[in-house]
């Protein structure tokens, strides 16, 4: 699976939305969640434990908390992606918060030597539950909790989905994932190497020369192998999802009809354009904000 890397990203097209962005938060309306004398439950801020696993700009006790996954996988915390998301000092309601994963815990893990697929799954296991470990905290205050996730964080989500429940989060926002990947593209990515979509549906596949970028690979694979139609198949209803594709997503590929109709009859709130990998989000974040959380531009 071709890997559009976070830090692209950011320069590509984050740098230039990022006061869009601004005022899209400014706008937002939140409620509060309240114990029985109408005060919220938390009143310390965030304990040191969630600290010590997140990055976030923001009032820490704020009611409503907005959880963002990067493209990848990198080894580089993404403060930036949150940076450019996150409203100015005054605003209040939201905190806007990103959470470490394995590779960015421990960045030498993926240098030096290959690993093989089953290291990369174990590793994805542990991004999940420091995932869900920092939603639980945010759930357990009374907080209403979001999540976005784009491309790499898109399988991100759609596994903690799959492995903590639909009601993990209250609502999601997936931009460019794939719920099943083609085989030809995943099992390629399980031993290293690069693969992309012509056009949006011809899998191609190229050798990776470097050893961190055939880790990054395998890290991915651990998710695109999962067939999350099946995955998903005992949750009666997805309609707290909003699903924002492209029909000519060259990193991972657009979704086939199979996918589209099992989101459909799950109720999940579908966006898809023409575009490709990076034109969808510009296409659609804003829409996408507005459809999946209540952010509303005025």
């Amino acid at each position: 699976m071709k890997r559009v890397s976070h830090k692209m990203i950011i320069i590509n097209y984050y740098r230039s939305i990022s006061k869009l962005i601004l005022i899209t938060f400014l706008t937002i309306t939140t409620f509060s969640c309240s114990n029985d004398d109408d005060q919220p439950p938390h009143t310390d801020g965030i304990s040191q434990e969630i600290k010590d696993l997140i990055y976030f700009r923001g009032d820490e006790k704020a009611e409503t908390v907005m959880i963002l996954i990067p493209g990848g996988p990198s080894t580089e915390f993404a403060t930036d992606f949150v940076d450019d998301f996150a409203s100015d000092p005054n605003q209040e309601g939201i905190i806007t918060v990103t959470v470490h994963q394995a590779q960015t815990l421990n960045p030498d893990i993926v240098v030096g030597n290959d690993i093989t697929l089953t290291q990369a799954n174990s590793l994805n296991t542990e991004s999940i539950e420091m995932l869900s470990e920092v939603i639980t905290y945010f759930k357990d205050e009374g907080r209403t909790v979001y999540v976005l996730g784009y491309s790499f964080g898109a399988f991100v989500t759609q596994d903690l989905i799959a492995k903590k429940g639909i009601n993990s989060a209250d609502k999601y926002l997936i931009i460019s994932g794939r719920l099943d990947m083609n085989d030809i593209i995943w099992q390629a990515a399980a031993e290293g190497k690069k693969g992309y979509f012509e056009n949006g549906v011809t899998p191609v596949v190229e050798p990776e020369p470097d050893v961190k970028e055939r880790n990054f690979n395998r890290i991915s694979a651990g998710f695109a192998m999962n067939k999350y139609t099946q995955l998903f198949n005992t949750i009666e209803d997805l309609s707290n999802i909003t699903y924002i594709y492209g029909e000519n997503d060259e990193a991972v590929g657009r979704l086939t009809t199979d996918e589209v109709q099992f989101l459909q009859s799950k109720n999940t709130n579908i966006i898809s354009g023409p575009g490709n990998h990076t034109t969808t989000f510009e296409a659609f974040i804003f829409q996408g904000l507005e459809e999946a959380f209540g952010i509303v531009l005025q």
